[in-house]
């Protein structure tokens, strides 16, 4: 069997889970989480991450940059500028170059604004970034940041921190039919069956923050979130049987006494 390898601008990743490093209780369940999650990226807000105040605890005291991969992003960020300023900073902090784009156009939904994510994400590209899209589950907005650069495409389910799971199917599945770099759902999954439905339809990974912090266990819940998205991506590279509307026998019918 060809081996099933997943790759992001470059970078090989063993886990096609990849998980959020925010509203934990504190670093420590943080990282008991990632562990169980098994994944090998993390995403980190780089303005709600502290680098001045040496007494207080620092995300690497917990999660070891050199054994898992950081993946620097612009939660927050509302506009252009904004989002800019941020992954130049984080370049210039940790030599990051593999960075997550996000800019929001509204403080309610929190959907991006696609017009400052494909202006962005043009500028980041000609400086050198490796740009994963945090981008609305529209087709065409998608192949336009492709189009630009994005090393991956990163559509919302639904509403981050909704848990609402996946609301269009269909767009989803056209992104992916027409995406040559990897599509990652990004936001809306709110629990372990709503990652296999992702997986199944046949997207490269999937990104959990909310679904798993937000968890009344959040340790058990990382590690369902790893057992579905290995058991999505079997279920879809084994392909589903034909969909019928009427009923066949499971058991064969010739040779009936």
């Amino acid at each position: 069997m060809k081996k099933d390898i997943f790759k992001i601008a470059g970078k090989t990743l063993k886990s096609r889970l990849i998980v959020g490093t925010g509203k934990y209780k504190n670093f420590s369940e943080t990282a008991k989480a990632v562990s169980a999650s098994g994944a090998d990226m993390v995403t980190v807000a780089v303005r709600r991450i502290n680098i001045l105040d040496k007494k207080k605890p620092i995300l690497t005291d917990y999660l070891n940059p050199k054994k898992i991969i950081f993946l620097p992003n612009t939660a927050g960020c509302f506009n252009s500028e904004e989002a800019l300023r941020t992954l130049r900073l984080a370049r210039e902090m940790g030599g990051w170059k593999l960075v997550k784009l996000e800019v929001l156009g509204d403080k309610k939904t929190l959907y991006p604004d696609m017009i400052e994510t494909i202006k962005s994400t043009k500028i980041l590209v000609k400086e050198g970034f490796k740009v994963m899209v945090y981008c609305t589950d529209d087709p065409l907005l998608a192949k336009k940041l492709e189009d630009n650069g994005a090393s991956a495409i990163m559509p919302l389910a639904s509403p981050i921190g909704s848990g609402l799971g996946i609301q269009n199917i269909t767009n989803i599945s056209l992104i992916i039919k027409q995406s040559k770099v990897p599509v990652i759902i990004d936001a809306g999954i709110g629990t372990a069956s709503d990652a296999i439905i992702a997986m199944e339809l046949g997207c490269d990974g999937v990104l959990i923050n909310s679904a798993i912090a937000n968890a009344k266990k959040p340790v058990l819940m990382a590690k369902a979130f790893r057992d579905a998205v290995i058991s999505g991506r079997n279920s879809y590279l084994a392909g589903r049987m034909e969909k019928k509307y009427f009923g066949t026998p499971s058991s064969p019918t010739k040779g009936l006494i």
